[in-house]
């Protein structure tokens, strides 16, 4: 192929393919049809002229000889049923006449040959049979003259047929001859088309492999080895510019894989860099821990000792010396056991929560109408004091940890209790299933919170009051939300309620999975009268 068909586009080849083969094809459909035409004309000539026109012969020559023997008879018998096939025949004449004319060809002679055959009949009539036939009727016998004039006349009739037919059958043997050769040529055509198919058929599968197979499996091999390893080998592709467009785009996609892979190498070792920090900083945590659990240790024995001996040694000067000292130094005594106290509730809430969810133990199932009373009778006195009425529904067992989650309860109804206002604190714990969680609510008629401090409760350490106001450490609520968290749920001041007075808390828990089809009762109602 030479430079200028070499830049030809795959389809602009096929195209041409296509018109080549098109253009043959056109030409043998119309060879073919021509000589399928030929065939089907010389077939009605044959069918639907020459043959019709022939038995039409036939049967005119057998109705003339039925007239002659009728003539005949009547002649020598005098008898009128002779005549019957003569006027038969006459009629048959006539029909077979026009069947003959309405069939043969117009140009090829045929049509003089019927007119001396209409001739030497109207001959035979008009000087031999009704001649014949008037004697008869009036008694008169034919003479040998007579008879052998009208033999002559028919044999006339009978040469005048027979030149007829012979030119009828030489017609009908060259149409017949015109229909071998049209069914010869046609078959001929047949061949061809057939050769030609296959021809082309060939020429286009090689074609098609050496423009578009054979470049697709270079494509291919060297697809391959950029696949096996050989990322800087550039894939390049002779051929029709669909094809070298491919192949451009495959190249394209090596340089896309090459730069990616380097991306992902870059990243591999910055992930390993990152993972190396995070194992170091692991490290630091694991020491942090062991550092926080000494911590915990020395806290819970070596510093609650000597806050214990301060506090029993102030008291002790309390009691011995309390008349030699004055209100001041009474006063003074009072601080610091008070101090004392505060700071030894300060170190265990801090134990408590560094503990959350590293040594309080599996969860287990936990009926939270137990974990409700366990709290109300840790808080027995606080409710008798203060005339507190809680009242709750009926709580669904969860899976968590019960002491845990016995601190949430009793946290969350102490500072109900604690913050109240004038009135005597009145507390309402209900529990709704919303889908997989259960969705907890604890309102109450104290004091309430500003919805901007909605966060800032649950920060450790955060009081919204002084200490001379209400007593506590500010870990109360941080400790619930860790807890809560621990067991997969979350809580939240609902500021949306506190337009009506009052606190509410509302918290999630995760429905047990083989309590979701069984959770018959829960939000029914309880009452837990005060202490």
């Amino acid at each position: 192929m030479n430079s200028g068909t070499g830049e030809w586009t795959l389809r602009r080849r096929l195209l041409t393919t296509f018109i080549v083969v098109g253009a043959m094809t056109a030409v043998i459909a119309g060879l073919a049809a021509t000589a399928l035409g030929r065939v089907i004309d010389r077939n009605n000539d044959l069918l639907g002229r020459i043959g019709p026109a022939r038995l039409s012969g036939y049967q005119l020559e057998s109705a003339l000889l039925d007239q002659e023997t009728g003539v005949r008879g009547y002649v020598l018998t005098k008898q009128a049923t002779f005549l019957e096939p003569y006027d038969e025949g006459l009629n048959d004449q006539r029909a077979h006449l026009r069947t003959i004319r309405d069939s043969i060809p117009e140009d090829d002679g045929l049509h003089d040959d019927l007119d001396r055959v209409d001739g030497a009949i109207n001959a035979w009539r008009s000087r031999y049979a009704d001649p014949a036939i008037a004697a008869a009727r009036t008694g008169r016998t034919a003479t040998t003259t007579v008879d052998d004039e009208g033999k002559a006349l028919f044999d006339a009739v009978r040469k005048a047929i027979a030149t007829f037919q012979n030119d009828l059958t030489d017609i009908r043997n060259g149409i017949y001859d015109d229909l071998q050769s049209a069914i010869r040529t046609l078959i001929a055509v047949a061949v061809v088309a057939l050769l030609g198919i296959l021809i082309a058929g060939f020429v286009l599968w090689r074609a098609l492999g050496r423009w578009v197979l054979q470049p697709l499996e270079r494509i291919g091999a060297e697809t391959k080895q950029v696949v096996g390893g050989s990322l800087t080998h550039k894939v390049t592709v002779d051929g029709p510019q669909e094809i070298t467009a491919v192949a451009a785009d495959v190249d394209a996609m090596r340089h896309s894989l090459v730069a990616a892979l380097s991306t992902a190498v870059a990243a591999q070792d910055r992930l390993k860099e990152q993972t190396d920090q995070l194992a170091a900083q692991t490290a630091d945590l694991q020491r942090s821990n062991t550092e926080l659990e000494q911590f915990a240790y020395v806290a819970s024995h070596d510093l609650q000792e000597p806050l214990r001996k301060v506090a029993s040694f102030c008291q002790m000067l309390s009691r011995r010396y309390s008349g030699q000292l004055d209100e001041r130094g009474q006063q003074y005594i009072d601080f610091a056991v008070d101090g004392a106290k505060r700071m030894q509730r300060l170190i265990n809430d801090l134990l408590a929560f560094s503990r959350v969810g590293r040594t309080t133990g599996e969860f287990e199932d936990v009926a939270l109408d137990s974990v409700l009373d366990r709290a109300l009778t840790s808080l027995g006195s606080t409710i008798e004091e203060s005339d507190a009425d809680v009242q709750a529904d009926v709580l669904p067992h969860v899976n968590g940890n019960p002491i845990l989650l016995t601190q949430v309860f009793q946290n969350l109804i102490g500072n109900a209790i604690k913050f109240h206002g004038m009135a005597a604190p009145r507390v309402r714990i209900t529990v709704e299933q919303k889908d997989d969680t259960f969705e907890f609510v604890c309102s109450d008629n104290g004091i309430g919170i500003e919805p901007q401090y909605a966060e800032r409760v649950f920060v450790i350490f955060q009081r919204l009051h002084g200490k001379e106001q209400y007593d506590g450490t500010g870990i109360g609520l941080a400790m619930v939300r860790k807890i809560i968290e621990h067991h997969g749920g979350r809580i939240w001041l609902d500021t949306e309620s506190a337009a009506g007075g009052g606190t509410t808390f509302r918290w999630t828990l995760p429905v047990p999975s083989e309590l979701e089809a069984a959770t018959t009762g829960v939000g029914a109602v309880r009452t837990e009268s005060n202490a």
